[in-house]
């Protein structure tokens, strides 16, 4: 930790990775200097993995960790300077290191990849590193076959053995395009804002990962958060209905009580509440981009069944219909949700596009009687009308029989109202919360819902 540049390097690293959510106190980054100075500099993956152990909480975060730690300890400092690189060498060399599996072959070649295809611009050397650029010259993906044909050349199998071997295959190609990205980043971060480039660069946890921009690869890594989050807010909801079982003070039983002690309150008493669980409609948009949204808010209602007395769930796009029967507690399919409910549920009638407006007069016509003076409703969507009417009649119908009416929107506040979004005028009816990513999503379901 005395060396030059090491300290500050460890605490930017610490604070890159709150920058992205991650909860990392004063013992934990006095843990990881300990870390550094038994560790050394030497071995860079003894490091990563130290440095893993004492500032992480769970191996969702390494997908943050990695690259952030690549942009604070590099694997070296400055381009290689070896020339232009020969492209057929460089496959020749790389085919090699993946038949050998030879981890710190492929990091040498990865830098040379960059060095050789991945600059671009006119200053002096480039101005800038693009591992995209890089992989499309190299394509390391066409040289599968020829790698599997040495494997097999030096050590046989068939059937499922092969099977298996193309899957290592494809993982070391993989574990390469990793590290030309790696390097890329690196090769950027000298010439920029490393702290910078790590906020805005590195992929978010997928608790902080945005509805609506997440691709379907990042949606299943969110769907798989459901469980851990649903006991998170299961444990908080529990303690804030243990809390509001207690009651508030009875002024007037508390003040007859003290006579007995020269008028000193000495025992305040309280208010016996009977708290009862909340019933719960969902109204959930599955339209489009805001579908990922909707099927994870589902989930984890599914997950949370046991916190309400009563959950319905109803999907609509421009027709709408209940689907809570689609849902079974205790036996949540995270992948399969959003085709079951396009499957075996009426949605759309004569057009595909959403229509809040047909959709929520149809609820409130044909399921007038799920909503109650007890009901909590939530509403899941953009409201973006496509242009037809929002019918507000509907919406401040189903406000004047529910206990309380939310709606949470996954676009952007600043968004609101542009083209055809019809949220200002939901929000002057009921009480609408900017909601973007399951962090936002777990905040507003712990504090709106009632005890």
């Amino acid at each position: 930790m005395t060396a030059p540049g090491v300290a500050e390097r460890l605490t930017s690293l610490v604070g890159a990775l709150r920058a992205h959510g991650m909860r990392i106190g004063t013992g934990e980054t006095v843990d990881a200097a300990r870390a550094v100075a038994e560790l050394g500099l030497g071995d860079r993956e003894l490091l990563r993995e130290g440095l893993a152990a004492t500032l992480l909480h769970g191996p969702a975060q390494r997908q943050v960790f990695d690259p952030v730690f690549d942009l604070y300890f590099p694997r070296g400092i400055g381009a290689p300077g070896t020339g232009p690189a020969d492209r057929d060498d460089l496959r020749d060399r790389l085919a090699a290191a993946l038949a050998d599996d030879d981890a710190a072959l492929l990091g040498r070649l990865a830098a040379e990849a960059v060095d050789g295809f991945g600059g671009y611009g006119s200053a002096p050397g480039s101005d800038g590193w693009s591992s995209y650029q890089t992989l499309e010259r190299l394509r390391p993906q066409t040289l599968f076959a020829r790698v599997r044909d040495d494997v097999r050349a030096t050590s046989g199998g068939s059937g499922f053995t092969d099977r298996l071997l193309d899957d290592e295959i494809r993982r070391r190609i993989e574990a390469f395009r990793r590290l030309v990205a790696a390097e890329a980043r690196r090769r950027v971060a000298e010439r920029r804002d490393r702290d910078q480039l790590a906020r805005r660069a590195v992929a978010t946890t997928p608790d902080r990962l945005d509805f609506l921009y997440a691709g379907q690869d990042r949606l299943a890594e969110l769907r798989r958060t459901v469980r851990p989050l649903a006991r998170k807010l299961a444990t908080r909801l529990a303690a804030r209905r243990r809390r509001a079982a207690r009651g508030s003070i009875d002024l007037r039983r508390t003040l007859r009580g003290s006579l007995s002690t020269g008028g000193v309150p000495m025992k305040p008493v309280l208010r016996r509440r009977r708290p009862v669980r909340p019933e719960l409609v969902l109204l959930c948009d599955v339209s489009g981009s805001v579908s990922g949204f909707s099927d994870f808010t589902m989930l984890l209602v599914q997950a949370l069944h046991d916190q309400f007395s009563k959950v319905r769930v109803f999907a609509f796009v421009n027709r709408i219909d209940e689907v809570t029967g689609l849902l079974e507690h205790g036996a949540a399919d995270a992948e399969g949700l959003s085709a079951r409910i396009r499957a075996e549920a009426t949605l759309t009638g004569w057009h595909g596009s959403s229509d809040y407006g047909v959709a929520l007069g149809e609820f409130a016509e044909r399921y007038g009687d799920a909503v109650g003076p007890r009901t909590t409703v939530f509403v899941l969507g953009d409201a973006r009308t496509n242009m037809s009417d929002p019918n507000l009649a509907a919406v401040r119908h189903i406000g004047e029989r529910a206990r309380r009416v939310y709606w949470l929107n996954p676009e952007p506040r600043a968004q609101w109202g542009t083209g055809d979004s019809a949220a200002p005028e939901y929000a002057e009816l009921v009480e609408m919360h900017e909601c973007r990513n399951a962090r936002q999503l777990g905040e507003l379901i712990a504090h709106l819902l009632p005890v």
